[in-house]
């Protein structure tokens, strides 16, 4: 097995929660794209990021069944890993910085994969929501404080591959900060954090917390 790393991304104030991230740190080991898809679906993360050039920031992102050209939460965590000022996808640059406990990237809202994002009225609504059948990519919500940018979310892929929920996701994040035109706090899942800020030119900033799983 091709060695590769854990990480946990947009972890809660304590560390806990988080969305897992497979990350294989010398992508050259992998080189084929079909291999790549191969160990990601054995691997079965939501994603998996194959790091091409730790120097210049060049990584390759898999989910269990498909190549994605940008996605948040494995930009997150390979720029906490990497220390790099960029990262290089097939979508765009994206930035990145350290900001003592938060890691930042900035990118685009067009960037990221389409989702549907659907307003409830109250947290708790959210919450009790069960699993949709395979379908649309749903991004429930509800505003927790409006007043404070505070939000409850849940992500659903509606992807036949055994992930029926995603604990964390900052593309979705993302699209929602670019269609409420604000900062927001997110908590989603069971307890994960995702903070986003609105940037000139387009541009937004989604920051979390990151802990090395194994």
């Amino acid at each position: 097995m091709t060695d590769y790393d854990v990480l946990r991304v947009f972890c809660g104030p304590r560390g806990g929660y988080g969305n897992e991230l497979g990350v294989v740190r010398d992508g050259s080991r992998v080189p084929d794209r079909d291999d790549r898809q191969e160990l990601a679906a054995k691997l079965g993360f939501s994603e998996t990021v194959f790091v091409d050039d730790p120097e210049r920031g060049l990584i390759d992102i898999f989910t269990p069944t498909l190549r994605l050209p940008f996605a948040g939460h494995p930009c997150v965590g390979v720029a906490w890993l990497l220390d790099v000022p960029e990262l290089i996808t097939p979508a765009g640059v994206v930035g990145t910085r350290l900001d003592g406990e938060f890691t930042w990237i900035e990118a685009r809202p067009e960037w990221a994969p389409p989702r549907t994002l659907r307003q409830y009225a109250t947290a708790a609504e959210v919450d009790d929501l069960p699993v949709p059948p395979p379908g649309d990519w749903l991004y429930a919500w509800s505003w927790e404080d409006e007043s404070a940018g505070r939000i409850r979310a849940r992500a659903f892929p509606g992807r036949d591959d055994g992930i029926e929920e995603d604990e964390a996701t900052g593309a979705a994040a993302l699209l929602l900060t670019a269609h409420l035109d604000r900062a927001l706090n997110i908590t989603q899942g069971t307890g994960s954090q995702i903070l986003t800020a609105p940037q000139p030119g387009g541009w937004i900033e989604v920051g979390g917390r990151v802990i090395l799983e194994r």
